[in-house]
């Protein structure tokens, strides 16, 4: 197991942290010392997860606050709260996350669900905690992606898949975005000289409620059975799941603009490895491009400075 080192003094906002690797990451933060915001859509399972950590750890530092990272607005008004605090924000983990909703949903802005939840929405919130993450001492900001980016592709002429969509395509579309993202931010720190990194990060095939909830959605509730076998064959618990995640937010040894995964049964199960970025995610050009199209599609972008 992957041993987080010492958080203490450190202020960390984790997305989506009222289930999955998104609680499991705040409550081993908490349990290192860190002050911990527990960002959700939902703040009474927020609540909920909040307890549960405190029955490990009484003295955690954890705060329960809304954000649904599928609406802008939602996103603008969490930023400018955590702004109006002034207080530095050491590590953003881009967590949240739905995957695979069976039909087409849009967000209240009008992009398909999984486009919006998994990368806008970062994308947007990342960009306007900057001045925070900056004014932390070697400021982080990890970003969860998949191993399933491998095969995604960016549809520019579809982004948002009116003309086709296909689940698990346009899930993998989204994480692939994720990824490029990530790197993009590594790059746009290193040429700014910002003590900032940006590390991506998967979790193999993970047994959390994100396999099921994207399924519910739409009123499906069944999972493919290419999934049902390849779980009972190679899958591991949110304990390991979560380790590549914690490890690109907090391993002193983690490298900015790397990606970490498993490293056992292709990527799937096992402890955290330095993963190859796959060919999809290789050019950076596709990075500039998409990182462009999401601040036209936000309204947010880069202070030039």
């Amino acid at each position: 197991m992957y041993n987080v080192p010492t958080q203490q003094g450190k202020l960390v906002v984790v997305t989506g942290s009222n289930s999955g690797t998104g609680k499991e990451a705040a409550r081993r933060l908490a349990g290192a010392g860190a002050h911990v915001i527990m960002a959700v859509r939902t703040p009474a399972k927020g609540e909920d997860a909040k307890q549960e950590i405190l029955s490990h750890y009484p003295d955690a530092q954890l705060d329960v606050r809304h954000l649904d990272v599928a609406d802008l607005s939602s996103v603008k008004m969490f930023a400018e709260t955590l702004l109006a605090e002034s207080r530095p924000l050491d590590l953003l983990l881009n967590n949240a996350g739905v995957m695979a909703p069976p039909q087409r949903i849009v967000s209240v802005d009008g992009f398909e669900l999984q486009f919006a939840t998994n990368f806008l929405g970062p994308f947007a919130l990342t960009l306007q905690l900057l001045p925070l993450l900056r004014a932390a001492k070697a400021g982080r900001v990890a970003t969860m992606s998949s191993s399933v980016a491998a095969v995604g592709s960016i549809r520019y002429h579809d982004l948002q898949r009116e003309r086709h969509y296909v689940p698990y395509l346009a899930y993998a579309q989204s994480k692939l975005a994720d990824l490029l993202f990530a790197q993009q931010l590594a790059r746009v720190a290193h040429q700014r000289h910002w003590d900032l990194m940006s590390i991506a990060a998967h979790p193999g095939f993970t047994r959390t409620n994100l396999l099921t909830a994207g399924a519910s959605l739409g009123g499906g509730r069944q999972r493919p059975a290419w999934m049902t076998k390849v779980m009972h064959l190679a899958s591991q618990g949110v304990v390991p799941g979560t380790e590549p995640l914690l490890y690109a937010a907090t391993s002193p040894d983690a490298l900015s603009g790397a990606y970490y995964g498993p490293g056992r049964l292709f990527g799937l199960v096992g402890p955290t490895t330095l993963v190859r970025v796959p060919r999809s995610a290789r050019h950076d050009g596709d990075a500039t491009r998409l990182w462009s199209v999401a601040e036209e599609l936000t309204g947010v972008a880069l202070d030039n400075d």
